[in-house]
């Protein structure tokens, strides 16, 4: 059973244009460590934080709250595996919430886009 979706895109030099000037009072407030250390790492770090703030604004549309009631930034974290395939790994109350839940991410960027969708399932309704 489909609890929420959640999409959303983000155009990549409004975040370049935050990274450079507020830097890691931007960064910091948004994206974990280990979301900093990934994205700094890659030859345009830009379309890579876009991308995560988008999947991070898609995951907040999807629970129905924005960026009010128990979502905090820096308890979605965005990870990719080793194929590069992204999912969330989440902290705090926001993992207790979702627990039971099934969460899906698909990302997306062209050189001036990221783009972002979330979709949540009630686990004990997903067919394996």
């Amino acid at each position: 059973m489909i609890l929420g979706i959640g999409v959303d895109m983000v155009d990549i030099e409004r975040i370049r244009a935050s990274v450079e000037r507020y830097g890691e009072s931007f960064t910091g407030k948004l994206f974990t460590d280990h979301e900093i250390a990934y994205c700094s790492g890659k030859a345009l770090p830009a379309q890579h934080y876009a991308a995560r703030f988008a999947a991070k604004e898609a995951f907040s549309k999807a629970i129905a709250t924005g960026w009010a009631g128990t979502f905090q930034w820096k308890d979605v974290e965005v990870v990719n595996d080793d194929m590069g395939k992204p999912s969330f790994r989440l902290y705090g109350p926001t993992a207790e919430q979702f627990a039971a839940r099934s969460i899906m991410l698909s990302i997306t960027h062209t050189e001036t886009s990221a783009a972002a969708f979330v979709i949540i399932q009630d686990e004990l309704h997903v067919k394996d």
